[in-house]
């Protein structure tokens, strides 16, 4: 019974539902047919309503009036006005809207639009990586947030009136400044180029900065050859504006040729040589020095088939040890040592070598450093003077981009290639010298800071603290004798005071005046000279220089014993009148024999000088060289001259024979003319045999000969006061003479003075007995 009833309730339930939705479906059915506007829905059974994103247009919300008109609604304007958050817009649609990123921004997905704020995630767009043509050519993309813009690269500019970006090569080279004031700008596309004037090249750090090649100023001398002076000013113009490696070559060429006319200047004298030379050096450290900072990193070698050879090193940040060299020499020094004082890069070492010098720096003295002065005179037992040194090796000049090299720390070492195998005799040794300049342009090898390390028939390794120009040496050491010193210095001061003497006594001793007297005066009077001046001057103080002063003591020696063998001639020709050809005849007049015996010997110096004028003075004495026979110039007259008084005198002999024979011969002018031909030939030995002795003194000797010289150099002062003073019995009666007078003289005064004190004695008595 009780299941009955709530069947029925359930049915009852099922059936106004039923009713409810037919009822509904009813009532929408008649609100389509009777026609809501679009984009509206039937609300009730009499009125519409706009959908969502829709609105009427007098603004109500329902309406009836089938004929109301359902718009968009733009949610994206005020007063709805959606806000899509950073970087995006609102996009208004049909009946909605929705989010977009603003141009230059998208979604991480890269998809631009979204429904709503919550999911704005727009991020920027690099438009230049996404597209790499945007801006070419000759543009360059640079990203903004948003967006990009294009800017153009150097040497290109946008091109006017044009909207598009568009960049076109720019003309750098209408500003004149760019390349001024020692290049000339040449425009090329997106860049331009400095091409530099002559003598000047490309800077390193500023290719577009020319920069000079810095050539030391120099007043050649005017001795030196004019191809040689222009061929050096033309070479600045060859370093153009081609790269520093070329300049470099050209530059090593152009030395090269410089060498090879150097070559020929072997007959100048040697201080011309030696500035010469030392310019030469000078400039080639200079101008490598410059070209090396203009290159590239690396390395560089250039040689010629005639032995010129350079190494070049460049780096940036260099480390540790490097060695550079061919095979004349090789070098090897710590990278720290080239670094400038600034520290500015690069760094740079150089190794010039050639073997064109020798000739040019023939006789260039050697100056020793007082630590091997020392050890020398150690050894030797005495002092020591460096000798003129021979080159046995290429001379090798060493530069560093540093050019504070006089003390370095560590030092560099060098290993030099012999050029010819050495061949060392007693007191020589192979030594390391550089190249050091003097004061008036010229210059001398010496060796202080620099030492032999090791050195064997090939090869010699140096170690030197400093930078110069620098070669092997084979040095001649010449030990100086004290002893013969002193005698030398003793025997002419002693000779000196003998021919004053004799001087003395021909000008006043009037008993023996005539001919041969002033013969003799005058032989004296060039003795005198002669020994004043060698005594004073005959050792060159130049350094192995031949400087003004030496020439002239030269040239004065040279004229002074002339002149006394020229007296001595005049002498033999006297006795020749007075024996052989006029017996009792008178001898030639002064005048005569002032002009025969001054004039000549000057007509020989003044032909010697013009001839060959560098022949007067030596490295190490002021005498005649050996250079060219120059010295035959005084040898040559004095051995005609002894030739001539030994034939004089051997027919005057004979015709004294011949006259002692006779049956009444003149005894008294026979004994006159024996002993007049008699000291005649012994002043012809005595000077003769000095000279004969004296020819090896300035050149390689034995001691025995030096000594032989110097003794009868001193005593020929000696020996002509006792030949023809002291062994001449009038002249020894007028010293007897001039003695009583002198000892008279002092005995009147003694004998004025005691009769005058007797006569005082004598008074005081009878003044007294008077008072």
């Amino acid at each position: 019974m009780s299941s009955l009833p709530r069947s029925l309730f359930l049915g009852l339930c099922v059936l106004v539902l039923l009713k409810i939705a037919v009822f509904q479906n009813t009532k929408d059915s008649q609100c389509r047919r009777r026609g809501c506007p679009q984009n509206a829905i039937c609300v009730n059974k009499t009125h519409c309503a706009c959908e969502d994103g829709f609105v009427t247009t007098s603004g109500e919300k329902y309406f009836s009036d089938f004929l109301e008109i359902c718009d968009d609604v733009n949610e994206c304007v005020p007063p709805i006005k959606i806000f899509c958050g950073m970087n995006a817009d609102c996009v208004n649609t049909y009946g909605s809207y929705h989010c977009t990123c603003i141009p230059g921004y998208a979604l991480p997905s890269g998809e631009k639009n979204f429904p709503n704020a919550s999911m704005n995630n727009c991020q920027d767009v690099d438009e230049c990586q996404h597209n790499s043509s945007l801006c070419a050519p000759h543009g360059v993309c640079l990203n903004t947030p948003g967006s990009y813009m294009c800017t153009c690269k150097p040497g290109f500019a946008k091109r006017n009136g044009n909207h598009f970006m568009e960049c076109v090569d720019k003309n750098e080279c209408q500003n004149k400044s760019l390349c001024e004031p020692n290049g000339v700008c040449e425009n090329t596309v997106g860049s331009y180029v400095c091409k530099c004037k002559p003598g000047f090249v490309h800077s390193r750090e500023n290719p577009a900065e020319c920069v000079e090649i810095s050539i030391p100023s120099w007043k050649p001398p005017p001795e030196v050859q004019q191809d040689f002076l222009s061929h050096l000013s033309s070479m600045p113009s060859k370093f153009k504006a081609a790269s520093a490696q070329n300049s470099i070559e050209n530059f090593v060429q152009d030395m090269e040729q410089l060498l090879k006319i150097s070559q020929n200047m072997e007959h100048l004298p040697v201080e011309i040589r030696l500035q010469v030379a030392t310019y030469m050096l000078s400039i080639t450290e200079h101008i490598l020095r410059d070209l090396a900072q203009a290159m590239p990193n690396g390395g560089a070698v250039f040689h010629t088939k005639n032995g010129t050879e350079l190494s070049l090193k460049i780096m940036d940040k260099p480390m540790g040890i490097t060695e550079i060299g061919r095979s004349h020499a090789k070098m090897a020094l710590d990278w720290n040592l080239a670094l400038k004082d600034d520290g500015s890069e690069p760094a740079v070492v150089g190794l010039f070598s050639t073997s064109n010098m020798e000739k040019l720096l023939a006789q260039a003295p050697l100056v020793l450093d007082p630590e091997k002065q020392a050890h020398l005179q150690e050894v030797n037992e005495g002092p020591v003077k460096g000798g003129i040194p021979v080159l046995l090796s290429a001379v090798s000049t060493a530069f560093l981009s540093n050019k504070n090299t006089a003390y370095l720390n560590p030092p560099v070492t060098f290993a030099f290639t012999h050029s010819k195998k050495p061949s060392l005799k007693p007191r020589q040794e192979v030594i390391c010298a550089f190249w050091q300049h003097n004061n008036n342009g010229s210059g001398h090898w010496a060796t202080a800071g620099c030492r032999r390390v090791g050195t064997n028939e090939s090869s010699t390794t140096c170690s030197c603290n400093h930078l110069s120009s620098f070669a092997i040496l084979v040095a001649h050491y010449e030990v100086e004798d004290w002893t013969l010193s002193v005698i030398t210095q003793v025997g002419l001061s002693v000779s000196l005071v003998c021919l004053l003497l004799c001087i003395l006594t021909f000008l006043l001793c009037r008993s023996i005046q005539g001919s041969r007297t002033t013969i003799h005066l005058h032989l004296c009077l060039c003795l005198f000279v002669g020994s004043a001046v060698f005594l004073a001057g005959s050792t060159n103080p130049g350094q192995g220089q031949v400087g003004l002063r030496c020439r002239l003591v030269a040239g004065l020696l040279h004229y002074c014993f002339l002149a006394a063998f020229c007296w001595m001639c005049l002498e033999g020709l006297e006795l020749y009148f007075l024996v052989v050809r006029v017996f009792p005849g008178p001898g030639l007049r002064t005048r005569w024999l002032c002009l025969l015996g001054y004039g000549t010997p000057a007509l020989i110096v003044a032909i010697s000088a013009a001839v060959y004028s560098q022949g007067y003075g030596r490295p190490r004495y002021c005498w005649l060289s050996l250079k060219n026979g120059f010295i035959w110039s005084f040898l040559g007259p004095i051995t005609l001259i002894i030739a001539f008084n030994a034939f004089i005198f051997v027919v005057t002999v004979w015709k004294l024979t011949q006259k002692f024979s006779e049956i009444n011969p003149d005894m008294k002018k026979l004994k006159k003319a024996r002993m007049l031909t008699f000291t005649a030939i012994a002043q012809l030995c005595i000077l003769g045999c000095t000279w004969i002795f004296g020819l090896f003194l300035f050149g390689p000797q034995s001691q025995v000969l030096v000594y032989i010289f110097t003794i009868l150099n001193c005593f020929q002062g000696c020996f002509l006061f006792l030949l023809h003073c002291l062994l001449n019995k009038k002249v020894r009666e007028e010293y007897r003479r001039w003695a009583c007078i002198v000892t008279k003289s002092k005995y009147n005064e003694f004998s004025t003075s005691t009769t005058s004190q007797s006569q005082s004695r004598a008074l005081r008595p009878s003044l007294e007995s008077g008072m």
